[in-house]
């Protein structure tokens, strides 16, 4: 025998997706599975225990429908795809949250579904309420609220308020935030399980809460009402109003409900009442509306009667849990407190070891300023005393420039004296010169004039010699006597020596001219060399006076 044929054949499956409010799973499902060996599977992978409230939804052709628990699942009207998707939704609710709602699991699912309803606008809810649970949903996802922690901001990724609440007030996300806020602050120590049950004691008073909506018609042609199943009975809406009904059938009021066809009829316990009737759209939204008729009123029924052992036992697991829960969270509360006090305490002794060590932080740093200071105050009194002996030096300097000063000052003045009376007298010299020099220029002038007439008599002179030699040359033609002849010699000897005695004084004339103006050129070439040292001495006494008034 082969070890192939020892294995055990396995059975066909197909894929389920299962996909909560917050959660998605996927299993492999028997082919001969029914819609109950689903369910469990899913149940007791969520470790939920209060199964009746629950089931799972599926959509074909756009309608909404359960799967039935005692077919097969794939016998079902199911969608055709891989893996098949069921949504795993509170298919029943409760009249009262707090009593009947056991497990924490059970509260959470129905917290998620009824808060999704409400954000859908599904459940009306007016927007004080909606701020409101918007507060507890936030306790329950965050804790309790820590200004520190919670900074402005927090709730900006987080749906809480439905769109048409946001629309109806001009707010911003801010000022949202800040009005949830306000309630949230007031959550404090409040447990996660009870701000979700507190949501739900609210969210359970609201109208559509828990209500299933069916269009329906009085007859065949029109659809003008709604027909409206939940915890408490049967509810006849107008078309426009879901929150007050027309005409409420409660459960124990109730003796059948049937349909046939579209046609579905509700029949009273009191047979004097009147059979209502009305007609539906399609034969699966009365086959669907029934089901929720007899789920509901089952639970109704149930809800009357004494507790079956299960109900017992989960009950008193239940408050056994609370009790539990409600120590832990006193204790946790109390160890929180503790916790508290110890961080108050220990911020107060940071607090205090901080100020301690920033007083002697200071103290050290004033004892470095005032060692700091007092070497600034020794080292500037060194620098004083080093200023004051460089001070008294610098007075001596200044003293000994200053007789200097005083000296050359003296003798300053003194040169300044005797430079002005040389300049005086050579001022007096330049007179007397240009005097001599007027003088000399007259008396140069008359010798000149005296030079000139003497030439111009020598030149009349020799002028009238040539006349008379003119005069004189004929008649020693005619008459060549010795006697005329010896006479003229005489003449002329006695003219010859006029002239000669006169070309003497000229020449001796012109003689002491020239020497008087050498003598002149000398006496002047010598007073300008007198006055340019005279000057040049000027010129360096002004400059020792600027310096003396320089160091003055």
């Amino acid at each position: 025998m082969s070890i192939r044929g020892l294995k055990k054949k396995q059975p066909k499956t197909f894929k389920v997706k299962i996909i909560t409010v917050d959660a998605e799973m996927e299993f492999s499902c028997e082919m001969k599975w029914k819609g109950k060996d689903l369910f469990d599977l899913v149940c007791r992978a969520l470790g939920l225990r209060e199964t009746w409230f629950f089931g799972l939804q599926y959509t074909v052709k756009g309608m909404s429908t359960w799967l039935k628990m005692d077919k097969k699942v794939l016998d079902q009207e199911i969608p055709k795809e891989d893996p098949i998707s069921f949504h795993f939704l509170a298919k029943f609710y409760p009249e009262k949250v707090e009593e009947e709602l056991l497990q924490e699991i059970t509260q959470h699912l129905f917290f998620l579904q009824v808060k999704k309803q409400i954000l859908d606008e599904e459940i009306y809810c007016s927007p004080e309420a909606t701020v409101l649970l918007a507060s507890y949903a936030v306790q329950a996802k965050y804790g309790d609220y820590d200004p520190n922690f919670h900074e402005p901001g927090f709730l900006a990724h987080d749906e809480l308020l439905p769109k048409r609440v946001l629309r109806q007030y001009q707010l911003t996300a801010e000022m949202w935030e800040e009005k949830i806020t306000a309630w949230y602050a007031e959550h404090r120590g409040i447990a996660r399980d009870e701000a979700e049950m507190n949501y739900l004691k609210i969210a359970q008073d609201l109208e559509m809460y828990g209500v299933n909506y069916f269009p329906i018609a009085q007859n065949k042609n029109h659809t003008d009402l709604l027909l409206g199943v939940d915890a408490k009975g049967i509810h006849i809406y107008s078309i426009n109003n879901r929150f007050s009904p027309n005409k409420s059938f409660e459960w124990s009021a109730i003796r059948n409900i049937s349909y046939s066809e579209k046609e579905l009829t509700i029949k009273p316990l009191d047979k004097k009442a009147e059979v209502f009737k009305f007609f539906s759209s399609q034969l699966k939204v009365n086959k669907l509306i029934l089901q929720l008729c007899i789920g509901n009123h089952d639970l109704f029924m149930r809800r009357r009667k004494v507790d079956s052992i299960e109900i017992q036992q989960m009950k008193a697991q239940a408050r056994e849990e609370k009790a539990r829960k409600k120590m832990e969270n006193q204790r946790l509360a109390r160890e929180k407190q503790l916790r508290e006090e110890a961080e108050r305490a220990k911020e107060e002794l940071e607090r205090r070891l901080f100020q301690l060590e920033d007083e002697a932080r200071q103290a050290n740093e004033a004892l470095l300023r005032s060692q700091e200071a007092a070497e600034l105050l020794a080292e500037k009194a060194q620098i004083a005393e080093e200023e004051a002996k460089l001070l008294a030096q610098n007075a001596a300097e200044a003293e000994q420039e200053r007789q200097r000063l005083e000296i050359t000052a003296l003798k300053t003045k003194e040169e300044k004296r005797l430079m002005e009376q040389k300049m005086r007298e050579a001022e007096l010299i330049a007179v007397k010169l240009v005097k001599e020099s007027d003088r000399r220029a007259k008396e140069a002038e008359h010798l000149k004039q005296d030079l000139h007439e003497a030439r111009e008599a020598e030149r009349k002179a020799k002028q009238k010699l040539l006349d008379i030699t003119r005069l004189n040359n004929p008649h020693m033609v005619k008459y060549p006597q010795y006697s005329t002849a010896d006479t003229r010699d005489a003449n002329f000897d006695k003219g010859s020596i006029k002239l000669d005695l006169k070309d003497i004084d000229l020449k001796r004339l012109s003689f002491e001219i020239e020497r008087e103006r050498l003598d002149y050129l000398e006496k002047s070439r010598k007073f300008e060399d007198r006055l340019k040292e005279l000057k040049s001495e000027i010129h360096a006494l002004k400059l020792e006076e600027k310096q003396s008034g320089l160091y003055s």
